[in-house]
């Protein structure tokens, strides 16, 4: 018999090493490697291609049941989810500690046990008390949720096994869940990829919904091994700042539908609302309107997002450093796009300081609003306001051109339906279908240029 060999594996990214270190050679974080005590290998050599059970083959354009979704009961849930809840499916949710993934999980779990529907929900940071005093101030207690607290995976599936497979099993969270056929502690990297596999096994072999509750680290990526999310069908975020009310629930992976839609949640005494027309978060609501403000329409998913973009330029002292601040936005884009308006339009920014922020903590990530981030700073520079209720959009190139944007007619719709009648965008799809919208006046911008000299000769 061979003598077993050490091994280490980092708990932030699952890289393998055989001898220990103060630092990952992958991810270079300290102090992450921890032993793990591989199974004993024997040096006889076995022949897998005999003994086995004989698999059956089916043909692709065999007949399948239809895929039927579960709604959970949050409209915005569902969303994020592609419809709902899909039976057999493995769902992995992550989010900073304290924003509310257990109130929202413990919600759903309430919603789909009030249709008559089996849930279990089985805790494994909380004490069942702790559980049913948020359900009272969620005004919940009375949901016939079935609430356990256990961290042991062949108890979980002892238990289970002896009861009719539930509609939604919530786990809260995967990295205290503990598998007596892996030595190690609680949340390192074999407990985790067991625990989750024994429960993923169970979740596809009986039909149920599992949703799993992973931690973060303290860049934002989930706690474990990253085979974690390969082996689940759904990984979805939950974000949003504490100092903001709103949350996100957006979905980095689904199998069974898309994957840039969002669920918009607001955090309330009673617990997480749906917020069913979410532009409304993000603007500020003024009706005067003020320099180095624009409003941009984001897209996420299929749905249009009104966002209020805010700049400001602050003049310095000759000899003074110059300063850039940027929330919410790429700060590499804002470089480009302050070089661009420097070679392409001749305005000066290097002896001013540059803030930009995106209203109501939102992150903008599309393209298209380079448009409207130029619009903001230009009007901020020239301390002269936008025309009021307007619309900005369009990506802008490095030559200075306004270049189209994917779903215009969209954007420009949710415009209108909110109250603002005039839009500058592209020429190039963006004005065939501002045609297309009554009650819209869409003017086009092919070059950057054509923003500057519009504001700088407003009145």
């Amino acid at each position: 018999m061979a003598k077993p060999k050490k091994r280490y594996a980092c708990a932030a990214c699952g890289s393998v090493t055989h001898r220990w270190q103060g630092q990952c050679a992958d991810c270079s974080e300290w102090n992450t490697l921890v032993e793990e005590v591989p199974a004993t290998v024997f040096s006889a050599r076995h022949d897998l291609s005999s003994g086995g059970r004989a698999i059956g083959f089916e043909r692709l354009d065999a007949v399948s049941k239809p895929l039927r979704r579960r709604p959970s009961g949050i409209a915005e849930f569902d969303r994020a989810l592609g419809g709902g809840l899909v039976p057999g499916s493995a769902i992995l949710m992550g989010g900073d500690p304290g924003i509310g993934k257990s109130t929202l999980l413990l919600q759903a779990a309430a919603a789909v046990a009030l249709t008559g529907a089996e849930a279990v929900y089985i805790s494994g940071e909380e004490a069942t008390g702790q559980v049913r005093l948020r359900a009272e101030r969620l005004g919940l207690a009375g949901a016939p949720i079935r609430l356990a607290a256990a961290t042991s995976v062949r108890d979980i599936l002892t238990t289970l096994s002896e009861m009719e497979p539930p509609a939604l099993l919530v786990i809260d969270s995967i990295q205290t869940m503990h598998s007596d056929l892996i030595e190690g502690a609680p949340g390192t990297v074999s407990q985790v990829r067991s625990s989750a596999f024994e429960l993923i096994r169970y979740a596809k072999e009986n039909g149920v919904a599992l949703v799993l509750v992973g931690h973060v680290t303290k860049d934002g990526s989930i706690a474990g091994p990253r085979v974690l999310e390969h082996m689940v069908d759904v990984v979805m975020a939950f974000e949003g700042e504490r100092s903001h009310q709103y949350r996100i629930l957006r979905c980095l992976k689904n199998r069974f539908g898309p994957v840039d839609e969002i669920g918009v949640f607001a955090m309330e005494g009673h617990g997480l609302s749906e917020v069913g027309n979410p532009s409304m978060l993000f603007l500020s609501g003024a009706s005067d309107a003020v320099p180095g403000s624009a409003v941009f329409p984001a897209i996420e998913g299929t749905r249009p997002v009104l966002v209020e973009i805010q700049a400001l330029i602050v003049r310095l002292a000759s000899g003074a450093t110059p300063r850039r601040a940027v929330v919410g936005w790429d700060s590499g884009r804002l470089a480009m796009l302050l070089a661009v308006l420097e070679a392409r339009c001749g305005l000066n920014f290097s002896s001013a300081e540059v803030y930009l922020n995106i209203a109501g903590g939102y992150r903008l990530v599309d393209p298209a609003a380079d448009l409207a981030v130029a619009a903001a700073l230009v009007s901020a520079l020239a301390d002269k306001p936008l025309p009021a209720r307007s619309l900005w959009f369009g990506e802008v190139s490095l030559a200075g051109e306004v270049r189209g944007v994917a779903h215009a007619g969209l954007r420009l719709r949710e415009g209108v339906k909110l109250g603002f009648p005039a839009a500058f965008g592209p020429p190039e799809g963006a004005a065939k279908a501002g045609s297309n919208v009554p009650d819209l006046r869409f003017t086009a911008m092919a070059r950057l240029p054509n923003l500057v000299d519009r504001i700088m000769g407003a009145a």
